[in-house]
């Protein structure tokens, strides 16, 4: 008896009776949309209108040609549309598609709050699928949209470990922001949410091994994908595990090399996580903002670029563990290169989608100054900070801090650089008459009552 015991006990499958996982489920089937505070409704708006402009201008890069290619031929039935290209695929496969092109940029938000994770690509592309469904208004919408970023985020914080296992967390967070979002906007009661986050979450993936390739942001649109399925199967009455976070086996215990699920429900309800997300205003992995605002300043000091002998880096040691790539051969790679970014930023003076193609990542100018770039990581800088110095020929030396990063919670984009930052991104794809209709449109979403007339702008 007892060694049956212990081997139940061993495999997992004795409750913990943490109720994490159903307490969460139940507070995000619970709330009312009117509930909101008005700030994370906002926040929903602003990233409403920074992730579609960011999905449009990536629905024009080669890997999204690829993509759709495979997809139109294996696809379901057209349902839901495709940002940017005029045509719809199945209800699986569009957020496939989207997700990836709101992310294959790499200009999409990323949330810092204990995690590293950019939840609009795969929660707003599962949300804008099931949306041609039926109407939805627009302020049930942004309760989705919240919905997810307190699952996914909260998640992240319950297993501190994640990220340095290797796992992308847009990928694994993502699937559970996408499937906890989904679930909501179907309107499921907390039994069948609580099972739609144990779909997602044993569907989540995404190694960080493949940074730098196609598949880093076909991560977002697979867990906008597994999000959808998990809620219509959980509407169906598929079932899960109830404690698929905080279980013996569950993914803070087997994702995470220490588990803390106790964080998941800390503040749950009084603190938004929306509401601490960050907006980039470059075309890079986030953790590289610092050093570029270092080196934009810089560049307004120093003469010329031939008379720089050195550049010399302090980062956050996260910089150079996640961007470690020294010389890079295509754009894709160079988003991921701290050595790319220090010496393009300073030559170009900013860091936009033209400084991460395959063209500038070869340009022999940008390679000969990469090899000047040194980095130490400095464990005293937080992930938002950077120093750095540029020494010229003549023995002059020049330096700069960045104490926030901008675009980071304590040095955020205003609503204005949003919506200059979307139209730059959106009026090459769609025009900019109906480019600047979207944007009045985003910034009603909350008054909408039903957002397939937005939609239908993004085709």
């Amino acid at each position: 008896m007892s060694s049956q015991s212990a081997t139940r006990m061993d495999y997992g499958a004795a409750d913990l009776n943490l109720n994490v996982t159903s307490d969460l489920c139940k507070f995000l089937a619970s709330f009312t949309a009117e509930s909101l505070p008005e700030n994370a409704v906002h926040e929903g708006r602003r990233g409403v209108l920074d992730w579609i402009g960011c999905a449009l201008a990536g629905s024009q890069h080669p890997t999204i040609s690829k993509l759709l290619t495979v997809l139109g031929a294996v696809g379901s039935a057209p349902q839901a549309t495709v940002l940017g290209r005029g045509m719809k695929l199945g209800l699986l496969e569009a957020p496939i598609a989207n997700g990836q092109m709101g992310h294959v940029l790499d200009f999409d938000d990323t949330h810092m709050g204990g995690v590293v994770l950019h939840a609009s690509s795969p929660v707003l592309s599962a949300l804008f699928a099931l949306a041609e469904k039926r109407p939805i208004a627009g302020r049930d919408l942004i309760a989705a949209y919240c919905a997810g970023f307190e699952a996914g985020v909260r998640t992240g914080q319950g297993a501190p470990k994640h990220h340095p296992g290797g796992w992308h967390l847009t990928g694994t967070l993502g699937s559970i922001a996408a499937g906890a979002a989904a679930g909501r906007l179907l309107e499921l009661n907390a039994q069948q949410l609580t099972h739609a986050l144990g779909i997602a979450a044993t569907q989540a993936a995404g190694m960080q091994q493949n940074r730098g390739t196609m598949c880093k942001s076909f991560h977002a649109g697979k867990a906008a994908s597994n999000g959808v399925l998990a809620a219509l199967l959980a509407q169906n009455g598929f079932d899960s595990s109830s404690e698929i976070l905080e279980g013996k086996r569950g993914f803070c215990r087997i994702y995470s090399s220490e588990a803390a699920p106790e964080q998941i429900l800390d503040g749950l309800g009084e603190r938004w996580e929306i509401t601490r997300n960050g907006h980039k205003p470059y075309a890079c992995g986030v953790v590289l903002h610092p050093t570029i605002d270092a080196m934009i300043a810089l560049a307004g000091k120093v003469p010329k670029s031939e008379e720089v002998v050195s550049i010399e880096l302090r980062v956050n040691p996260l910089a150079v563990t996640i961007t470690g790539v020294s010389d890079p051969k295509t754009g894709l790679k160079s988003k991921f290169s701290l050595s790319h970014t220090a010496a393009v930023s300073f030559l170009d003076g900013t860091a936009g989608i033209a400084q991460y193609t395959d063209k500038r990542a070869l340009d022999p100018e940008v390679a000969a100054l990469r090899d000047k770039v040194s980095a130490h990581m400095d464990e005293s800088l937080r992930r938002d900070q950077a120093w750095a110095a540029v020494v010229t020929r003549s023995g002059e030396r020049y330096e700069h801090l960045v104490e926030h990063a901008s675009g980071t919670v304590d040095n955020p984009m205003s609503d204005d650089a949003i919506e200059r930052k979307f139209l730059a991104n959106a009026v090459p794809v769609i025009g900019e008459a109906r480019a600047r209709a979207l944007c009045e449109a985003v910034w009603r979403l909350d008054r909408i009552d039903d957002v397939r007339d937005l939609l239908a702008q993004c085709a």
